[in-house]
């Protein structure tokens, strides 16, 4: 496929994710009065979205290196869209909770898939041109998405929130039967037990990958886990409605844009095996502020979502070279260490959003856990610098 054909599928495929599971924060204290439940079984529908959504990576990599890009994203996508009707049709928050865990299944097929496709296509200054679209798709998501989630329920109610996936699912559904072609050569053998572990055992025993996922895990992992806390924290504690909290995440997402169009012109004379540094000098400077905010600034908006976007312009320089740079050794198996990149990626997401639910206040748990998060990153990039003076 072209360059430009791959930017577009790969951009909506990995969509499918992030949105999925920031499009639904909004409404998350509605079904606590919807269903008259807690918010604890709320926030377990995310987690367990997150959890679907970690775990299956490691078959849907595997899946799409042994059958295709194309058959694994088209099966992937049908579990996606009956999850996501399932949801829809729910009649008690149980039956919400089985729905959003079948959505995070048929989900994980995005990422992994879109990032396989430009490794088997292209690589260099290619490859991290249509990564970095991809990854301002990836950090769009969580940011946007609660902005057409707000103003869907405040117009139409919980249920809509669910039937815009229904609708997301079947479009993509459709774009991957008409315009993906298929860029590997499928190889069933690749499902064997044997050959797959073997296949991870690989992957994970290059410090090269580990560091850069560690990166990803905690850059974009911090994203999806801070939507845990983040609704309950502005609408609960800062007093916006759903609605006003939609529009105030515009302020993440705008602060990634700007991110990337700064990453764009600085280019000309930042070397891109630089951009991290830059990056992620924002994103842990940002976590560190995040944290003095929380215990000494009363709650607000500004002091909220300030050292968010701060962290998030920051991870606009992290995420294109890092992707690119963790796959690169894998040529020969890129969709199975997509799949382990990915998992790694969100299961920071899953962890660190269920650490921050247990923790008592979510001022508390957004003021320890995601700064941590960032922390993390900084450390994983410090790592991958010593291991890269190795090689």
């Amino acid at each position: 496929m072209s360059e430009r054909r791959t930017t577009i599928i790969g951009a909506l495929l990995t969509a499918i994710g992030p949105i999925s599971m920031a499009i639904y924060t909004p409404a998350m204290p509605e079904l606590v009065h919807a269903f008259a439940t807690t918010e604890a079984a709320i926030k377990m529908s995310l987690s367990l979205y997150f959890a679907g959504f970690a775990l299956a990576q490691l078959v849907a990599g595997p899946v799409s290196d042994a059958f295709g890009r194309k058959s694994a994203s088209l099966s992937f996508l049908a579990i996606y869209l009956a999850g996501s009707l399932i949801a829809v049709l729910a009649p008690t928050v149980e039956w919400i909770l089985a729905g959003r865990l079948i959505q995070g299944i048929g989900a994980s097929v995005g990422i992994t898939v879109s990032r396989a496709i430009v490794r088997d296509q292209f690589t260099g200054a290619e490859a991290a041109r249509i990564m970095n679209t991809m990854g301002i798709i990836l950090a769009i998501g969580p940011a946007a998405g609660p902005t057409i989630g707000g103003l869907s329920l405040a117009a139409f109610g919980w249920k809509s929130v669910f039937l815009l996936m229904v609708g997301f699912g079947a479009i993509l559904i459709f774009i991957s039967t008409a315009c993906l072609r298929e860029t590997t050569v499928p190889d069933r053998s690749r499902l064997q037990p044997a050959r797959l572990l073997r296949a991870y055992a690989e992957i994970s025993t290059v410090p090269r990958f580990l560091c850069t996922s560690l990166v990803l895990g905690g850059c974009v992992g911090a994203l999806y886990a801070q939507a845990a806390v983040l609704p309950f924290i502005l609408i609960d504690q800062v007093g916006l409605t759903p609605t006003e909290y939609g529009m105030g995440m515009l302020m993440q997402s705008g602060f990634f844009m700007i991110g990337s169009a700064c990453l764009r012109l600085v280019s000309k004379w930042l070397p891109a095996h630089r951009a991290p540094a830059l990056g992620l000098l924002f994103s842990g400077g940002g976590g560190i502020v995040m944290a003095l905010c929380v215990y000494f600034l009363p709650p607000s908006f500004l002091s909220i979502m300030g050292p968010v976007a701060i962290c998030t312009f920051g991870t606009a320089f992290v995420t294109p070279y890092i992707i690119t740079a963790g796959l690169a050794p894998f040529p020969h198996i890129a969709g199975s260490a997509s799949a382990l990149m990915g998992f790694i990626q969100m299961g920071a997401g899953f962890v660190g959003g269920v650490v921050a639910a247990s923790i008592g206040t979510p001022l508390h748990a957004f003021g320890i856990v995601i700064p941590t998060m960032h922390i993390l990153a900084v450390l994983g990039y410090l790592g991958y610098l010593a291991t890269s003076r190795k090689e």
